[in-house]
């Protein structure tokens, strides 16, 4: 937990309760590529609170080996007092049922956006030496929340601010006369 405190029955519905979520995996602690993406994701958690976006991390590794990588300082290779809880998988039950169990041993680098209904909306599985973008992440989040609130599909590439496409048949026409050049 943010608090460093170990809550045995955190539960990912509980927490999130009607919030966007995002739910991502990392093989395991104390290792390379990991930190920089705990660290990513946390210096920019500010900006998904914003959003209405919880983060949830989680690994195969013991709540105690979190708790001590979590006090073990970023210049010695640790992630800091992060501030989302990071979610101990020993049984590697929640790896496995999101399908980024890497030969019953280490989950790869999943990113799953959860909905406010708990339906995954968005998922991408990166192999163990390819760490994830978070700003990607922030770009999904937006893509979804304009789609739940003006209905119309985000196209390619889609910032928050550009046109969207109304999901028609006239609606694809009239965009890929002015953007097809462009995507």
């Amino acid at each position: 937990m943010p608090d460093n405190a170990i809550n045995e029955k955190f539960s990912l519905h509980e927490y999130l309760a009607g919030s966007t979520g995002i739910l991502f995996f990392w093989p395991l602690d104390f290792t390379f590529v990991c930190p920089t993406e705990i660290i990513a994701f946390d210096h920019r958690l500010q900006t998904f609170e914003e959003k209405g976006v919880k983060i949830v991390g989680v690994s195969v590794d013991s709540a105690y080996t979190h708790l001590a990588w979590k006090k073990t300082p970023t210049g010695e290779g640790g992630i800091g007092p992060v501030r989302f809880p990071v979610v101990s998988d020993l049984t590697k039950s929640i790896s496995r049922s999101y399908g980024v169990l890497l030969n019953e041993s280490v989950a790869l680098r999943g990113t799953f956006l959860i909905d406010r209904k708990a339906v995954v909306r968005h998922m991408v599985v990166n192999d163990l030496p390819l760490g994830r973008n978070i700003d990607e992440a922030v770009r999904m989040v937006d893509a979804l929340h304009f789609y739940e609130e003006h209905g119309e599909v985000c196209p390619a590439g889609w910032h928050q601010g550009e046109s969207a496409i109304k999901a028609s048949e006239d609606g694809i026409k009239s965009y890929l006369k002015t953007h097809s050049e462009t995507l």
